[in-house]
C-alpha cells in the first residue's frame, strides 16, 4: 500500500510539474505574440523578425507538455517553417514564398489527420458547412485570380482548397477548432489579397499575424481538448494504482464477514 501511494504521489508531482511548464510555455507564447504584434504596429522590423520564428515552437512546446499528440506539434512546427520562409523571401511570391506555402500545406494535412481522428462523425450540419466553405473558396479564388501573377494562380488555388478542407474538418471537432479554422482562412485571405494588389488596411501584416496567431492558438486548444477527452489526464494511472488494492481489500472484508457469520451461527 505504501509503495502504491508513493508511486501515485510521484506521478502526481510529475503531472503538476508538467502542468506548470505547459502554463509557462503558453505565457511566454502570449508575451512573445504581444511583443511581435507591437513591433509590427510600431515598425520595429528587427524585433518583429526576431520574434516571429519563436512563436510556433513555444505553442508546440505547450502542446507537448499538455500531453498533446505529436502530430499537433508537427503542424505547429510546420507553421514555423512557413513563417520563417515567408519572412526570408517576403510576401512577393518568390521561391521562398512557395516553399513557405508548402510548409503550411503540410501543416494543414496534419490538422486534417487530427480532426479525422478526434472529430465527430459528419452529418447534415457538416454537409451544409461544406457547401458554404466550397462557395467561399470558389468566390475568393475567382476574385483573386485576375490580380495574381501567372505562376502563383495554380499554387494559390490548390493551397486555398487544402486550407478550406482543413477549416471544414476543424468544425467536426471542438468549437475552438472551428473558430481557429475560420480565422486561418481569414488570415490567408488577407495575405493573398496583398499578392493580388488589393487595397490594404493600414499595417496589413499586423492583421495577418493577429488572425493567424489566434487561429493557431484556437486550433491547438481544440485539438488538446479533444485529445484529452472527458476524463482528466492521469486519472487512468491513479485508478490503475488503486486497482490492485481494491479487490484485495474487498476480498478481505468479505472473508471477515463470512467468519463473523460462521461464529454466530448456532451449532447443532
Amino acid at each position: 500500500m505504501s509503495g502504491d501511494r508513493t508511486n501515485r504521489d510521484r506521478a502526481s508531482g510529475e503531472r503538476a510539474n508538467r502542468d506548470r511548464a505547459a502554463t509557462a510555455a503558453l505565457a511566454v507564447f502570449g508575451a512573445t505574440a504581444v511583443v511581435h504584434l507591437t513591433a509590427l504596429l510600431t515598425g520595429a522590423t528587427l524585433l518583429a523578425h526576431a520574434t516571429k520564428p519563436a512563436l510556433m515552437p513555444l505553442l508546440a512546446a505547450h502542446a507537448l507538455l499538455r500531453g498533446g499528440p505529436p502530430l499537433l506539434a508537427g503542424a505547429l512546427l510546420l507553421g514555423c517553417g512557413g513563417d520563417t520562409l515567408l519572412q526570408v523571401g517576403g510576401d512577393s511570391g518568390g521561391t521562398a514564398f512557395l516553399l513557405g506555402m508548402g510548409s503550411f500545406a503540410a501543416g494543414h494535412v496534419c490538422y486534417l489527420l487530427l480532426f479525422a481522428r478526434h472529430g465527430s462523425p459528419g452529418g447534415a450540419r457538416t454537409y451544409r458547412l461544406a457547401a458554404l466553405y466550397a462557395a467561399a473558396w470558389l468566390t475568393v479564388v475567382v476574385l483573386l485570380w485576375p490580380g495574381l501573377d501567372g505562376e502563383l494562380r495554380a499554387p494559390v488555388a490548390l493551397y486555398s482548397l487544402l486550407l478550406t478542407a482543413m477549416a471544414l474538418g476543424a468544425t467536426r471537432a471542438r468549437l475552438w477548432s472551428g473558430a481557429g479554422g475560420a480565422l486561418f482562412l481569414l488570415s490567408d485571405t488577407l495575405l493573398a489579397s496583398g499578392l493580388a494588389e488589393w487595397p490594404q488596411a493600414p499595417v496589413p501584416q499586423f492583421w495577418v499575424m493577429l488572425t493567424y496567431l489566434a487561429a493557431q492558438g484556437l486550433l491547438a486548444q481544440g485539438v488538446l481538448r479533444c485529445h484529452a477527452g472527458p476524463q482528466r489526464p492521469g486519472r487512468e494511472t491513479e485508478e490503475a494504482g488503486r486497482s490492485p488494492a481494491g479487490p484485495s481489500a474487498e476480498g478481505g472484508s468479505g472473508q471477515s464477514r463470512t467468519a463473523a457469520r460462521a461464529s454466530t451461527t448456532p451449532k447443532p
